[in-house]
Protein backbone atom coordinates (compact mmCIF):
# COMPACT_ATOMS: atom_id res chain seq x y z
CA UNK A 1 0.00 0.00 0.00
CA UNK A 2 1.20 3.52 -0.77
CA UNK A 3 2.62 5.69 2.01
CA UNK A 4 0.50 8.85 1.76
CA UNK A 5 2.82 10.83 4.04
CA UNK A 6 6.27 9.81 2.79
CA UNK A 7 7.35 13.46 2.47
CA UNK A 8 6.74 14.27 6.14
CA UNK A 9 9.82 14.75 8.27
CA UNK A 10 10.42 15.63 11.93
CA UNK A 11 9.55 19.23 12.73
CA UNK A 12 6.91 19.60 10.03
CA UNK A 13 3.44 20.74 11.09
CA UNK A 14 0.35 18.73 10.15
CA UNK A 15 -3.37 18.38 10.80
CA UNK A 16 -5.41 15.18 10.90
CA UNK A 17 -8.16 15.34 8.23
CA UNK A 18 -10.76 13.66 10.44
CA UNK A 19 -9.79 15.25 13.77
CA UNK A 20 -9.62 19.05 13.32
CA UNK A 21 -10.23 19.46 17.06
CA UNK A 22 -6.72 18.08 17.67
CA UNK A 23 -5.27 21.25 16.15
CA UNK A 24 -1.88 21.48 14.47
CA UNK A 25 0.63 18.83 15.48
CA UNK A 26 4.37 18.52 14.98
CA UNK A 27 5.83 15.43 13.33
CA UNK A 28 8.20 13.63 15.71
CA UNK A 29 9.20 10.73 13.43
CA UNK A 30 8.22 8.99 10.20
CA UNK A 31 9.44 5.38 10.05
CA UNK A 32 8.03 2.51 7.98
CA UNK A 33 4.72 4.28 7.25
CA UNK A 34 4.19 5.08 10.94
CA UNK A 35 4.13 8.79 11.65
CA UNK A 36 4.34 9.96 15.26
CA UNK A 37 2.83 13.41 15.80
CA UNK A 38 2.63 15.49 18.96
CA UNK A 39 -0.71 17.34 19.03
CA UNK A 40 -1.03 20.18 21.58
CA UNK A 41 -4.36 19.04 23.04
CA UNK A 42 -4.26 15.31 22.26
CA UNK A 43 -0.64 14.38 22.96
CA UNK A 44 1.49 11.93 20.99
CA UNK A 45 -0.39 9.96 18.36
CA UNK A 46 0.98 7.33 15.95
CA UNK A 47 -0.71 7.35 12.53
CA UNK A 48 -0.60 4.56 9.94
CA UNK A 49 0.28 6.69 6.95
CA UNK A 50 -1.02 4.13 4.44
CA UNK A 51 -4.52 4.81 5.83
CA UNK A 52 -4.59 8.53 6.70
CA UNK A 53 -3.36 11.38 4.49
CA UNK A 54 -2.22 14.02 6.96
CA UNK A 55 -2.53 17.67 5.88
CA UNK A 56 0.76 19.62 5.89
CA UNK A 57 0.54 23.09 7.47
CA UNK A 58 2.94 25.67 6.09
CA UNK A 59 1.75 28.87 7.79
CA UNK A 60 1.91 27.72 11.40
Amino acid sequence: MEDLNAILSPGMLVQHPDRPEWGTGQVQSNVNARVTINFPDEGKIVIDSTRVALIPVFDG
